[in-house]
C-alpha cells in the first residue's frame, strides 16, 4: 500500500544556525478512478481511504446517492510495466441500472475538485435532498469548540503539518468522522464516501467543519451530502455564499475561538442569553 507519510533529509536554519535532520512530509500522489472499467478522472491526494474517496466523488457529482447503488470497489492490479499494484488506480463498479457519470475531461490537482468539467453548466450537481428545513440547531459555544476537536483528530497533520482535515460532527458536537487529505476537496469527498458505504446518507441534523476556507465546491459537496451546516476557519467565497443562501445552508466562516461570521442560514444559531455568546444576537465581528 502507499505510505501517507514521506521522510526526507533537509536543512533546517534556526537563527541563522543550519542543522541537518529527517522531516516529514504528506504523500501526495495521483490516484486514477475508472468507473465499469472507464476512466473518470485523475486525482491527486493523499492515499488512505481511497474507497471511501471514490465512492465519496461519485456522491460530490450526483452518480450515487446509497451504498447499494455501488456493487465493489477494487484497485486494480498491474498499474506498472512490471506487473505491480501501485495502489494508485482503482475502478468502481456500479449497481445494474445505475447510469455511469460523465467522464472528467483534464485531471483534478489536489487544490481544486471541480477542475476538469467540460462545462460550466458542468459544475452545478443536482442534489438529491434538500437540506433547506433541516431542524439542526446550533449552539455557537458548540460551533466554537469544532476547529480544536477537528484539529486534534488530526494524525497526520500531527507529523507533516501539510493537510487539510474534514470533519462531521453531530448538533452537540460529538465527532462521527474525520479525514485528511493534502486537497480539502478530496477530505470532504472521504466524508461523504464514509457516509455513503455505511449507510449514513443524507447526513441530516449534522455540521460540516474544515479546516481551510469555504469554497463554492465545499458548500456544494455538503448540499450533495445533505449536510445542511458548514463551519470554516477561513473566508467563504462570494459564490459559496450564494450557492448556500440558495440552497438554504447555514454558512460559517473566520471561526476563530469565540468569533465567528455568519453568511447564510443564521436561523440555525441559537443566539439567546445563556448560549456562550452573549444576549444581543451579534455572532461574529467582520473577517
Amino acid at each position: 500500500m502507499s505510505r501517507v507519510t514521506v521522510r526526507r533529509p533537509i536543512m533546517r536554519i534556526r537563527e541563522a544556525a543550519p542543522t541537518h535532520r529527517i522531516d516529514s512530509l504528506a504523500a501526495e500522489e495521483p490516484l486514477e478512478i475508472r468507473v465499469d472499467g472507464v476512466p473518470l478522472t485523475i486525482t491527486m491526494r493523499t492515499p488512505g481511504d481511497d474507497f471511501d474517496l471514490a465512492a465519496g466523488f461519485l456522491v460530490s457529482e450526483g452518480a450515487v446517492g446509497s451504498a447499494g447503488d455501488i456493487a465493489a470497489i477494487r484497485y486494480c492490479a498491474g498499474a506498472t510495466r512490471e506487473g505491480l499494484n501501485t495502489y494508485n488506480v482503482l475502478d468502481v463498479q456500479l449497481a445494474p441500472g445505475v447510469p455511469p457519470p460523465e467522464p472528467r475531461n483534464f485531471y483534478t490537482p489536489s487544490s481544486c475538485g471541480v477542475c476538469g468539467k467540460a462545462s460550466l453548466e458542468a459544475v452545478r450537481s443536482v442534489a438529491r435532498w434538500s437540506v433547506r428545513d433541516d431542524p439542526l440547531e446550533l449552539t455557537p459555544a458548540t460551533v466554537a469548540a469544532l476547529p480544536d476537536r477537528l484539529r486534534s483528530a488530526q494524525r497526520v497533520f500531527d507529523r507533516t503539518g501539510g493537510l487539510h482535515a474534514a470533519g462531521l460532527f453531530t448538533a452537540d458536537g460529538e465527532p462521527l468522522c474525520v479525514r485528511e487529505d493534502v486537497g480539502r476537496h478530496n477530505a470532504v469527498d472521504k466524508l461523504l464516501g464514509w457516509a455513503l458505504r455505511d449507510g449514513r446518507l443524507p447526513l441530516r441534523s449534522t455540521v460540516l467543519m474544515v479546516s481551510g476556507r469555504a469554497s463554492f465546491e465545499l458548500v456544494q459537496k455538503a448540499v450533495m451530502g445533505g449536510i445542511p451546516a458548514l463551519a470554516a476557519v477561513s473566508a467563504p467565497s462570494s459564490l459559496a455564499a450564494e450557492l448556500a443562501a440558495e440552497e438554504g445552508l447555514t454558512l460559517i466562516g473566520f471561526l476563530r475561538g469565540a468569533s465567528m461570521n455568519v453568511y447564510t442560514g443564521e436561523k440555525r444559531l441559537n443566539v439567546t442569553p445563556g448560549t456562550g455568546n452573549g444576549s444581543s444576537g451579534a455572532v461574529a465581528p467582520t473577517g
